[in-house]
């Protein structure tokens, strides 16, 4: 095999899929849907999103100054695709798509109760980038379903809530779990011998 040099693109794949639910008033609420997206800090929790501003989302996301990132699901795939491709400036988002805005915690734009986890997020620069802007921000308040809540170790378990991801222009199911962080590192567990 050999490798061959490809133009320079984004390549790093595979990406969250996310709904962005932007808006101060019912009136204006609307969804964006996103893949440019992540962590940038862990204290101050801080994560990006990035947007055309030619997109209806972008002057709503500037006069708020704040958004929600609402994690997506395989039920919420086919939602998730059109409120990437339609924009809010021709269509009610929640009503096409049956999605239900629910008053966010501590930001004013809703949070799209179907979704599992909702990150509330105020957003502290904008940085013109080229094609997009990054909107960085600061995460002020999550909220997750108590179904992806374990009990007993009360960690998230969020391989239950069917996500979605984004590479290279299409959706897919997250796979199946092959480690968890620092399994390479971990010391292995020693058999105690039964006294007999």
């Amino acid at each position: 095999m050999a490798k061959i040099d490809w133009k320079p693109g984004n390549m790093i794949y595979p990406l969250p899929a996310v709904m962005v639910s932007v808006g101060t008033s019912v009136d204006e609420y609307n969804i964006i849907t996103v893949s440019w997206t992540g962590t940038t800090c862990s204290n101050p929790p801080m994560c990006y999103i990035s947007v055309r501003p030619e997109r209806h989302s972008y002057e709503l996301l500037k006069k708020a100054g704040e958004f929600v990132l609402n994690l997506t699901t395989h039920d919420l795939a086919f939602a998730t695709d059109w409120c990437g491709v339609r924009s809010g400036r021709d269509y009610n988002k929640f009503g096409e798509m049956k999605l239900t805005p629910a008053p966010a915690s501590v930001v004013n734009a809703p949070i799209i109760a179907e979704s599992p986890v909702n990150i509330e997020c105020r957003i502290s620069q904008i940085i013109p980038l080229g094609s997009h802007d990054m909107f960085l921000a600061e995460v002020l308040n999550v909220k997750v379903e108590d179904e992806y809540l374990d009990s007993k170790t009360n960690a998230f378990a969020l391989d239950r809530a069917n996500l979605i991801c984004y590479s290279h222009g299409r959706y897919f199911d997250i796979g199946k779990p092959i480690g968890k962080f620092g399994f390479s590192v971990q010391k292995k567990k020693s058999k105690k011998k039964k006294r007999g």
